[in-house]
């Protein structure tokens, strides 16, 4: 038996994503006007986890090499976005279905306060994206008297 996790957020996502697919109008995921419901066609699969050191955000991005991907930070957001390409085996090779997705890809996430920006690094293994996002060492504001003049 398979785990499946429902989230009501991705039904949302998915319910837009036909609206615009179904009605040709933008409804674009980067607040960029306009852009075509082909501009951005799939949203991998994240995972983000925490443990005392750093958050780790994990994206499955199978078949799309290291140099079709871009990972900004950008006004306290992580944003990931690239292309996963369709490339024709042969021609002749006779395609009876695909169900995986090709095309534009863009996801971002907004960034905890604790996050030191200039440690973050990413790599790519096996068709997942990792990107390390180091926590700032937490000072402890000790309580101190302030003397009232």
């Amino acid at each position: 038996m398979n785990l499946i996790n429902w989230s009501p957020v991705r039904d949302l996502d998915d319910f837009f994503a036909d609206y615009r697919n179904l009605f040709g109008r933008s409804l674009s995921p980067t607040g960029k006007p306009e852009l075509s419901s082909a501009e951005f066609q799939w949203r991998p699969a994240a995972d983000i986890a925490e443990n005392k050191d750093e958050y780790i955000v994990k994206a499955q991005l199978p078949e799309v090499k290291r140099e079709d991907v871009s990972v900004t930070i950008e006004d306290g957001m992580l944003k990931i976005e690239g292309e996963r390409k369709y490339e024709k085996k042969s021609e002749d090779e006779k395609q009876h279905r695909t169900e995986s997705f090709y095309g534009s890809f863009f996801r971002a996430f907004s960034l905890p306060d604790n996050v030191d920006e200039a440690k973050i690094r990413a790599e790519s293994k096996d068709g997942v994206l990792t990107v390390h996002l180091p926590k700032t060492v937490e000072q402890k504001n000790e309580a101190r008297k302030i003397s009232v003049k």
